[in-house]
């Protein structure tokens, strides 16, 4: 899965497929999580937020069991 560079102190990249509902996250420490399940529209919010960190916090680690890749 290809994934974008996010402007966050927390995350480095993240990456979406759409077809499969796989959100991947890459940390600034190297680890990468995938979460799955994840709508489009939390995906297109997350890329949106003014802050990746906090919505990454609140939304996606609150909300998803991520599994280490």
């Amino acid at each position: 899965m290809q994934r974008k560079r996010v402007n966050s102190s927390k995350i480095r990249s993240v990456g979406y497929d759409e077809k499969s509902q796989v959100l991947e996250v890459e940390l600034s420490n190297g680890q990468v999580f995938q979460y799955v399940k994840v709508y489009p529209e939390v995906f297109r919010q997350f890329m949106a937020a003014p802050n990746p960190t906090t919505f990454y916090d609140d939304k996606i680690a609150e909300d998803y069991t991520g599994r280490r890749v």
